[in-house]
C-alpha cells in the first residue's frame, strides 16, 4: 500500500505555457491569413471533431481553387494548449507551443504549400496501410500508419492506391 494517491490531479497550465500558447496561436493565425492574401484559397471557418469522437473544435481550412493542390487546415482546441495542423488528405501533425513548434509549423506549411506532400494507401499482408511523405526546404516528414478497410477502399476509389503528390497552391496575381 504505498504513498501513492489513488489519482492523479491535472497540473494547471503555467503562465509561461500559456503565454507560449497564445504566441503559437497568434502566428497561426498570421500564417492563415498570410497563405490566404498569398494564394488563390477559399478560406472556411467551421466547428469540427478533432479526432475520433474529440472535443469539437474551431477549424480554419484553406482550400486551393486547384483540385489538384492538398488543402491546409489548423484546429484550434479550446480544452489542451496545442494546436493541430491537418495538411492533404492525412498528415496531421500536433503542436503544443513552444518556440520550435512556430517554426515547425511554418516549415510544415510552406513544404506543402510549395507541392512537398505526396500520400498514398498500400496493401500488406496484413491490411492497408497509409503512407505520407512531406519534403521541404528545411524539413522531411515520412509517416505510415495502419488504415481501416473503408478508408482504404475509399481513398483508392479517389486515386490513392498510387502516390499521390499534390500540385504547389497557385499565387493571387
Amino acid at each position: 500500500m504505498g504513498d501513492f494517491p489513488s489519482r492523479v490531479e491535472p497540473q494547471p497550465v503555467t503562465v509561461v505555457e500559456s503565454e507560449r500558447f497564445q504566441e503559437l496561436v497568434a502566428a497561426a493565425e498570421a500564417l492563415l491569413d498570410e497563405l490566404t492574401a498569398r494564394y488563390v484559397v477559399e478560406r472556411r471557418e467551421t466547428k469540427e471533431p478533432l479526432g475520433d469522437g474529440g472535443e469539437v473544435v474551431r477549424t480554419v481550412r484553406l482550400m486551393p481553387h486547384s483540385p489538384a493542390a492538398g488543402p491546409l487546415s489548423i484546429c484550434f482546441p479550446d480544452t489542451s494548449a496545442r494546436i493541430v495542423l491537418r495538411l492533404g488528405r492525412w498528415f496531421e501533425q500536433s503542436l503544443p507551443g513552444y518556440q520550435d513548434d512556430i517554426d515547425e509549423l511554418r516549415k510544415l506549411a510552406v513544404a506543402h504549400v510549395e507541392g512537398g506532400l505526396w500520400e498514398r494507401i498500400r496493401r500488406g499482408l496484413s491490411g492497408s496501410w497509409l503512407e505520407t511523405r512531406l519534403i521541404g526546404p528545411e524539413i522531411t516528414v515520412s509517416r505510415e500508419a495502419p488504415v481501416d478497410a473503408v478508408e482504404a477502399r475509399a481513398a483508392r476509389r479517389e486515386g490513392f492506391a498510387t502516390p499521390v503528390q499534390w500540385s504547389p497552391w497557385t499565387r493571387r496575381p
